[in-house]
């Protein structure tokens, strides 16, 4: 997977993309709504069962008090977690579609460094072309087939050349 002004290239493919509403950033800190430069690699699929059939054998489900911790001080920043959590955290099971399928990236994981940013996933969008909090967001098709097609270790690079490029508002091209 390679992320491009054009949006993701992968197998073949061109998918329209969000990154963060920060844009891309060489330099990605906790809260800074950037997408982070770099090579990362896929290292989970998760996937809401009561929504959506398992999308891969790999894929584990998102139970009702699945989180993910973002508080960049707590021993479980950047890592599931369960509820209750009192530390800051992120839902996994939403009311809206964003998690019903998410592919999670290794960006400051499995040894988190503080403030480094957390939870750095690629999920659906909220609607076409607009910015995540961070993640790369897509259509729930073209998710769907990149979840097919993906498995743990493929490459996501977001070169660091798109850094300051892609910025506020920050989305790439739909499909033609």
């Amino acid at each position: 997977m390679v992320l491009t002004p054009m949006g993701l290239r992968f197998r073949g493919r061109l998918l329209p993309c969000a990154v963060g509403r920060g844009g891309v950033v060489a330099d990605k800190r906790e809260g800074d709504g950037a997408t982070p430069a770099g090579v990362h690699r896929v290292v989970g699929l998760l996937y809401r069962p009561d929504r959506l059939p398992r999308p891969a054998p790999w894929a584990r489900p998102i139970l009702p008090g699945d989180l993910w911790c973002d508080e960049s001080g707590h021993p479980l920043y950047n890592q599931p977690a369960r509820a209750p959590l009192a530390a800051s955290h992120e839902a996994l099971r939403r009311a809206d579609p964003l998690y019903d399928l998410v592919l999670l990236t290794d960006w400051n994981w499995p040894r988190a460094e503080p403030g480094r940013g957390s939870a750095i996933f690629l999920h659906q969008w909220r609607r076409p072309r607009h910015p995540t909090a961070g993640c790369i967001g897509f259509s729930r098709a073209d998710l769907l087939w990149l979840a097919a097609r993906a498995v743990p270790g493929t490459r996501l690079l977001v070169p660091d050349e798109l850094a300051g490029r892609l910025g506020r508002r920050a989305a790439v091209a739909q499909r033609q």
